[in-house]
């Protein structure tokens, strides 16, 4: 059929009054069409062109080749040229334009930038408003209207290659990107079109279709296209408008794009083999994707980064079948080509992957060199997240080979201690490694297990859930028997040494040790977290039920008392009454292979002060001391023992000089705890209060002149069971008016206690007796001490009374 042509003329430059004009239109092109089209198709001079251009100037003005889709959906492709024009205006803009029709496509199928180079482009009008030859219609055969020149094109723009594909494609995308046009600054507006050129190569036809451009304007703010070309001096105007600038054939720019297949893209335009880019869309797939494309261009021999790299492995692992053998052999040798050295963990993760995937599809030929890349990254570079491949990758030659080069390495460093710490997923990827290639790793197991088992605990210890390291360790012990053996062995050496970590890591990791083996420390690590769920704060019955789970008796195996002790004590001592039931369950010689005594210890000195437990704290004590007389010594025996002295003053007969002793105990036990020295001074000075205690430990204790000590026989003297005795026992009273009065020649401590107890404390208790009980304290003063103690006490007892009659009648001559 034939396409409707159409004519424009421009106003001249500088003339404001004059307007441009449509000189000829052809049949089906509304007026509301050519308004649409009016304004694509103005055009300004670049800056410092002449208004009066010689003739070389004239050519040398850029031309705008544009193609757009007008409201109807129909579309136009035209050129505006600079063309002389008569003496008034020196200068007009010459639009030639073809109008397609809804539906219709260009001639010969072609796409709009193959007519750029069209020779039927016109710079006048034809005489008498004729048609001219159709310019779309008599291009030549093939691609190369379009695609000539632009390999050397493409190499001279390769710093901008990814990034303007990349805005380009997202340019074609159905719905118009937000943002206005994509802006390519270039110095010569037929480089914009090579870009376009570049373009239709490279995207998928639909894709070009919706590319509406032109390749040249001053307004790229205002355009409704999707790309426009713009002048050098344009360029920052665009950038302040917030559109995506490219200044091409400039300084280069600094950051890439994140497109991968713009990159892959690019780097296949820079090897100069655009046919790929055909044979991509071939393969199934996002046409946009990546990987298909990657794929093709690593079997061409096109060098990739290492992201796209990946993206071809990972594209062919999913898709195994849509690749013939040679391709996939070919996408293998790139992969694996020995010139790499930019490798990512990524890359490898993919290829792992895509080993799985042609495992048992392809003979073992094609996919061991996978294999070999894959398990010489795991022992070189530390990946620890590769999927290894199966033991049977490697039989024959090609397992002998990457066994012979390996197999040192990976002894020399499973046998060295590296400071002790290697992370678990390290040593777990070396002996996965080893099975696979056989290497035998007998004799370095033993040590190997034993800081695999250490570091088990501290990095599980550090871990919120699972561990990272799990899901392997767990296909390393289902792998291995022997090495399963020897680590669960390990950890139930260690378990009496930190029982809380080996229970952590049970609780994340969930160790297999249900065969045969005894591991009775693991056993009791793996039951505690439920037993103390179950019956809560009940330790008595959680240490009963963790140490029936570990299977045998404590007379037999000492240790699991230290793992049950640890497990239910872990953070704090046991109670007077846990300790007492820890020591009956089991002999003393068990726990002191144990080392549980040391728990017991603990408990007894840490008993509270003020509690039910205080008398069962001090008969631990003295059953300590009995049982463990080599093992408690320095500071904890004196404390022991000053817990015993205070069991036998309050209910047996201690040996005589009980105030050095609690004072020499005190001293050899410091830093004492708080509560021993309180229940301590307390049984002391409660002795000393005693009507049946012997004058010569009262006088020692006064002539010691300690002042804790006598501050805490204030206290007592002071406490409602002293001062109730003193109300209803004239005796006792009487006996603490001797003592209290006895020694005036003390310390100053005891004088100035002794003084305001005999005022504060006696004073108040005689004066509430009857006349015949104080009578009685009188007597019984005299009677034990002296006439002269007796007259001391008479004269005590009413200097109070006088002093108060003194008060009374001073108080009524004031008055007088």
């Amino acid at each position: 059929m034939s396409l409707a042509q159409v004519h424009h003329i421009s106003a001249a430059p500088g003339d404001a009054e004059a307007a441009g004009r449509f000189t000829a239109v052809g049949p089906g092109v509304s007026a509301a069409l050519l308004a649409e089209l009016e304004p694509l198709v103005r055009y300004a001079l670049p800056d410092g062109a002449s208004h009066r251009p010689a003739d070389a100037e004239l050519r040398s003005l850029p031309q705008a080749f544009t193609y757009a889709v007008l409201s109807d959906g129909s579309r136009v492709v035209g050129r505006t040229a600079p063309a002389r024009g008569d003496g008034t205006a020196p200068v007009r803009f010459h639009t030639h334009a073809v109008h397609l029709p809804p539906g219709v496509p260009l001639p010969g199928d072609r796409l709009p930038v193959e007519a750029w180079r069209s020779p039927r482009w016109v710079s006048a009008t034809p005489v008498g408003g004729g048609a001219l030859p159709d310019p779309l219609g008599m291009l030549p055969p093939g691609p190369a209207p379009v695609r000539e020149g632009l390999d050397d094109f493409a190499v001279s723009r390769g710093p901008w290659l990814a990034a303007v594909l990349a805005d380009l494609r997202r340019a074609s995308e159905e719905e118009a990107p937000a943002g206005g046009p994509v802006v390519l600054v270039e110095k010569q507006n037929a480089d914009v079109a090579r870009w376009l050129g570049l373009a239709a190569v490279t995207l998928p036809r639909e894709s070009v279709e919706r590319l509406t451009f032109t390749t040249y304007t001053r307004r790229p703010g205002s355009s409704a296209l999707r790309v426009v070309g713009a002048p050098p001096e344009d360029a920052a105007a665009a950038r302040e408008a917030g559109l995506r600038v490219h200044v091409c054939a400039d300084r280069p720019p600094v950051d890439g794009t994140a497109d991968a297949w713009a990159r892959t893209a690019a780097r296949v335009w820079r090897s100069r083999a655009p046919e790929l880019f055909e044979e991509a869309r071939g393969l199934p797939g996002d046409p946009f994707a990546a990987g298909p494309l990657a794929v093709i261009a690593l079997c061409a021999g096109v060098a990739l980064g290492p992201e796209e790299r990946a993206a071809a492995a990972g594209w062919a692992a999913e898709r195994p079948y849509a690749l013939d053998a040679k391709r996939t052999g070919q996408l293998v040798e790139a992969l694996t080509s020995p010139g790499i050295d930019d490798r990512t963990g990524s890359e490898f993760d993919a290829v792992g992957r895509l080993f799985g995937a042609l495992d048992g599809r392809c003979p073992a030929s094609v996919t061991a060199p996978l294999a070999a890349m894959l398990v010489t990254e795991a022992v070189r570079g530390g990946n620890g997240s590769l999927e290894l491949p199966r033991r049977d990758a490697f039989v024959g030659p090609e397992g002998e080979a990457i066994a012979g080069v390996l197999a040192p390495e990976i002894l020399t460093e499973l046998e060295s201690a590296a400071g002790g710490v290697r992370p678990v997923a390290r040593t777990v990827q070396l002996l996965r490694v080893a099975r696979l290639l056989g290497v035998n790793g007998t004799e370095v197991l033993p040590a190997v297990v034993d800081r695999l088992a250490r570091t088990l605990l501290t990095e599980a210890d550090g871990a919120e859930g699972a561990p990272a390291f799990a899901p392997a360790l767990l296909e390393l012990l289902d792998e291995q028997f022997d090495v399963r053996t020897a680590l669960l062995g390990a950890l139930d050496r260690m378990a009496p040494e930190d029982p809380g970590a080996v229970a952590r890591l049970l609780e994340r990791v969930a160790l297999p040790f249900t065969g045969t083996q005894a591991l009775p420390h693991l056993r009791m690590c793996a039951e505690a977290p439920g037993a103390m769920t179950t019956l809560g704060r009940n330790r008595s019955a959680v240490w009963h039920r963790v140490l029936r789970a570990a299977g045998l008796s404590p007379f037999a195996e000492p240790l699991v008392l230290r793992t049950a002790v640890g497990l239910v004590w872990e953070d704090r001592a046991p109670t007077v009454e846990e300790a007492r039931l820890l020591l009956e369950a089991a002999t003393s010689d068990a726990h002191r292979a144990a080392g549980t005594w040391a728990r017991l210890v603990d408990a007894a000195l840490g008993a509270p002060a003020e509690t039910a437990e205080t008398a069962d704290g001090t008969a631990l004590a003295h059953d300590l001391l009995r049982a463990f007389p080599q093992e408690i010594g320095g500071r904890e025996r004196a404390a022991l023992q000053l817990l015993e002295l205070c069991r036998d003053l309050r209910t047996g007969a201690p040996e005589p000089g009980w105030t050095e002793q609690v004072r020499t105990l005190r001293d050899r036990a410091a830093p004492l705890e708080p509560a021993i020295q309180e229940k301590a001074f307390t049984a002391l000075v409660e002795r000393l209060l005693a009507p049946d205690r012997p004058g010569a430990e009262l006088y020692a204790f006064v002539r010691s002149d300690d002042a804790d000590l006598i501050a805490a026989y204030d206290r007592a003297a002071r406490a409602e069971p002293t001062r109730a005795r003193l109300r209803t026992h004239p005796a006792y009273a009487a006996d603490c008016f001797t003592n209290w009065t006895a020694h005036p020649h003390a310390g100053t401590a005891w004088t100035t206690t002794a003084a305001a107890l005999l005022d504060e404390v006696l004073r108040p208790a005689v004066r509430g007796m009857t006349a015949e009980a104080v009578a009685e304290v009188e007597e019984t003063v005299g009677r034990t001490g002296s006439s002269g103690r007796a007259n001391a006490f008479r004269d005590w007892n009413r200097s109070r009374a006088l002093g108060r009659l003194g008060r009374r009648i001073a108080g009524r001559v004031r008055r007088g």
